[in-house]
């Protein structure tokens, strides 16, 4: 008998924790990707270990809501991420929007932004973090980094945006 009320506390605990709001992601292998073509444009991923440009960012959110991300993942407006074009996935940005000075800390995986003259697409949580969410459309720095393991936990988890 107290085995299984000791099964019934595991399955629980087990259920609980499956419920939980934060849900870390895993790093596992970063995946570069094949050349691809979107609205008649070439895009070839590549490992830019010093990948630093300035441009425009947007945000996307409720049309994608819940869609697989191009790196198989689930995509959540809400959390903190972001979508680019040829970086690899997953792999980390330092935003900064420029009319603000305001940086975060982005997790890439997803493929985008499709549009003229953007270089990076962010996930609403991202641009609210920014305080960006009500432009639209800002000029940014995108800059590459490579945090710790704990600061991509904590970004895994949404308890930080850097």
């Amino acid at each position: 008998m107290k085995w299984r009320a000791e099964l019934a506390v595991l399955a629980a605990a087990g259920l609980l924790s499956a419920c939980a709001s934060t849900r870390p992601v895993s790093d596992g292998a970063v995946k570069i990707g094949k050349p691809y073509v979107v609205g008649g444009r070439t895009y070839v991923p590549r490992d830019d270990r010093n990948y630093d440009q300035t441009g425009l960012a947007s945000w996307y959110g409720p049309g994608h809501h819940g869609r697989t991300t191009a790196n198989g993942e689930r995509f959540d407006m809400n959390a903190i991420s972001a979508a680019h074009p040829t970086l690899p996935m997953p792999s980390y940005a330092e935003v900064t929007a420029l009319a603000t000075g305001r940086t975060i800390l982005v997790r890439i995986n997803d493929r985008g932004p499709f549009a003229p003259g953007r270089i990076i697409d962010l996930s609403r949580g991202a641009a609210r973090a920014l305080g960006v969410e009500k432009d639209g459309v800002v000029r940014v720095r995108v800059r590459r980094v490579y945090p710790s393991d704990k600061r991509r936990a904590s970004l895994g988890a949404q308890r930080s945006a850097y």
